[in-house]
């Protein structure tokens, strides 16, 4: 059966409708009206309005007492966390990466695949008054960012196929497959990546692999390195470099991995 006439006769409106207003709010983190949601989405108010209720019953959505605005709730994240792998992967990372955090003076994240994107799904902040970081839950170009490159490098052909596949109908361009081959080569020889921030002065990143159990690369680890004009960063790039190589082996390593 054809995957569109598969859609058709095993349509779940309410449940199409649920996931809408939770990817709608998920772009307004300031909250909207059922009203703006409805006009949005192409959707009555009627549509929507008991759908939106239920959500904010059972814990997923909140209104806000001032102004009648829904916002996702962190039960959400609480849910996915416990039902996909993400748990054990936080869990085993987090120690590490507050150390990490600690010895080099550097703020880090961590980044797993999630269909034709990457997404933070943990981070650590530099102790210091000065950081820059990324937000749990941002979410990142798989195809041209540090992190991204560095899991599609270490990833079978078929997944990088899957991904790319993803990132092409979600960003409505094709992927230059050539370069990403070239690169997907240049990060595997090194090891993991290392360049000048796209985004942000001052800032380079660097990224290596976390592998898992049956020997995949689960994610990748990430160090935004800020260089203060005045020098006065607590290591220097190569040496970040080098903890954060550490660090993501002792990562894999409670993960089960065995090289």
């Amino acid at each position: 059966m054809p995957r569109s006439e598969l859609k058709r006769a095993y349509a779940a409106p309410a449940v199409e409708k649920a996931f809408e207003v939770i990817e709608y709010l998920a772009a307004h983190p300031k909250g909207a009206l059922i009203s703006e949601i409805a006009a949005d989405l192409g959707r009555t108010v009627g549509e929507l309005f008991r759908i939106v209720v239920v959500m904010e019953n059972l814990g997923y959505l909140r209104k806000s007492r001032t102004t009648d605005r829904y916002t996702v709730t962190y039960k959400l994240l609480d849910v996915a966390f416990r039902a996909t792998p993400s748990q054990d992967l936080v869990r085993a990372a987090l120690p590490e990466m507050q150390a990490l955090a600690l010895e080099t003076g550097q703020s880090c994240h961590l980044v797993v695949p999630s269909k034709g994107h990457g997404m933070v799904v943990a981070r650590e902040e530099q102790p210091g008054t000065r950081g820059f970081s990324l937000k749990v839950g941002a979410r990142v170009d798989i195809i041209n960012s540090c992190s991204g490159q560095v899991i599609l490098a270490f990833s079978d052909p078929m997944r990088v196929e899957r991904i790319v596949g993803e990132a092409e109908e979600e960003g409505s361009q094709k992927v230059d497959l050539e370069w990403l081959n070239k690169r997907s080569e240049a990060i595997r020889k090194a090891g993991f990546d290392r360049r000048k921030s796209p985004i942000t002065y001052g800032v380079t990143d660097i990224s290596f692999p976390v592998f898992g159990f049956k020997q995949d690369v689960q994610a990748a680890l990430t160090i935004p390195f800020m260089s203060m004009i005045d020098g006065s960063q607590k290591v220097e790039l190569d040496e970040a470099c080098e903890i954060l190589r550490r660090t993501t082996e002792r990562i894999s390593d409670r993960l089960g991995y065995q090289a």
